[in-house]
C-alpha cells in the first residue's frame, strides 16, 4: 500500500519557505553573510558568539532537506547543507583578532549533535512508500539460513549489509562529533545490540562470516586504538572480541587455518592482545606469535 501521506508532507515542505528571499533560506548564502560580518568586523563578530548561534538559526532548514532523508542511501557528507557548513567552518580569515582556537570550527560538530543524532539515536529512516521502518535485523534458526540461496538467508544478509552501512556512517562522524557520543551510539547501540547479534546467529563457516569481520573492523577509526597500550581494547569491543575469539576457535577445529589467522589479525588490529595471546598458547601456535610482535 503506498503511503500518499509521505507525499503530501514532502510537498507541503518544499512551499516553507517558497515566499522567502534566498537570502534567508539558502544555507549557503546565509553563512556568507555571517563570513562577510567576520572579515569586515572580527571582534564584533567574535562578541556575538556567533558559532553558538548557527546552529539553532541553521536547524530548521536542515530539517526540512533531512525530510526525506534515508541515512542508509545517503552519506551527510553528500548533502548540500554539510558541504556548505564544512566549507564556512573551514574558511581561513586572516585578521589580527583572529584567534588560534577559531570557534566557527565548531559549527558543524554542533549542527551534527543538536539535529541530526537525535534523528539517528531513535534508529528510524523514512524509505519510499513504507512510512518508518526500525534498524531491523531478523533473527531466524540457523537451521533456516544454512543455505545461503533460501529467501530468510538472502533477507536476513540483505538487512545486516543495510545495518553495516548505517554503521560505517556513523563512524564516519569520529572528529566531528565527540568520540564518547560516536562511540555510544555505533559501539553500544548499533554494533553490540544490532550486527552482534545477527553475527552470533549466523552459522559459523560461512564463506561471508569473515568477510563480515573485516567489515566491521575497517569502519572503526585507527585513532581509537593508538593510545591503548595494556593489551586490552576498547570496553565497548570486548564482547565483539570475545565472539572473534569463538570464531577463530571454531575455524581453527575446522583446519580452516588460513581464516583463523584472519580472524586473529583483526584481533590484533583492535588491540586485543591479550586474547591472542591466550589463543596462540591455547593451541601452541608458536609460528603466529610474529603477528603480535613475539
Amino acid at each position: 500500500f503506498y503511503d500518499f501521506r509521505k507525499d503530501n508532507v514532502l510537498e507541503d515542505s518544499r512551499k516553507v519557505f517558497e515566499d522567502v528571499h534566498a537570502d534567508f533560506c539558502d544555507i549557503r548564502k546565509i553563512l556568507l553573510k555571517f563570513q562577510e560580518w567576520k572579515e569586515k568586523l572580527p571582534d564584533s563578530y567574535c562578541d556575538a558568539y556567533i558559532s553558538f548561534c548557527l546552529p539553532k538559526l541553521l536547524n530548521p532548514l536542515i530539517r526540512i532537506q533531512l525530510m526525506n532523508w534515508n541515512p542508509l542511501e545517503v552519506g551527510l557528507e553528500e548533502m548540500p547543507w554539510f558541504k556548505a557548513i564544512e566549507e564556512f567552518s573551514d574558511a581561513k580569515i586572516v585578521s589580527e583578532s583572529k584567534r588560534d582556537d577559531d570557534p566557527d570550527q565548531e559549527v558543524l560538530p554542533r549542527v551534527i549533535e543538536k539535529t541530526i543524532l537525535p534523528k539517528i539515536a531513535a534508529n528510524e529512516v523514512v524509505t519510499n512508500g513504507r512510512g518508518k521502518e526500525d534498524v531491523f535485523i531478523p533473527l531466524y534458526p540457523k537451521s533456516t539460513v544454512e543455505d545461503g540461496s533460501s529467501p530468510h538467508s538472502k533477507f536476513q544478509n540483505r538487512r545486516f549489509w543495510s545495518a553495516v552501512k548505517l554503521f560505517s556512517n556513523v563512524l564516519l562522524w569520529d572528529g566531528i562529533v565527540q568520540e564518547d557520543t560516536v562511540r555510544d551510539l555505533g559501539l553500544s547501540k548499533l554494533l553490540n545490540r544490532y550486527l552482534l547479534l545477527n553475527l552470533l546467529n549466523t552459522p559459523p563457516g560461512l564463506d561471508n562470516t569473515v568477510k563480515c569481520h573485516k567489515q566491521v573492523v575497517a569502519c572503526l577509526p585507527e585513532r581509537w586504538f593508538q593510545d591503548l597500550e595494556s593489551g586490552s581494547t576498547l570496553p565497548e569491543l570486548q564482547s565483539f572480541c570475545q565472539y572473534l575469539l569463538q570464531c577463530a576457535r571454531t575455524l581453527h577445529k575446522n583446519n580452516h587455518s588460513d581464516e583463523t589467522k584472519e580472524v586473529l589479525l583483526l584481533l590484533v588490529k583492535v588491540k586485543a592482545l591479550h586474547v591472542v595471546e591466550g589463543f596462540i598458547e591455547e593451541y601452541e601456535l608458536e609460528h603466529l606469535k610474529s603477528m603480535i610482535g613475539k
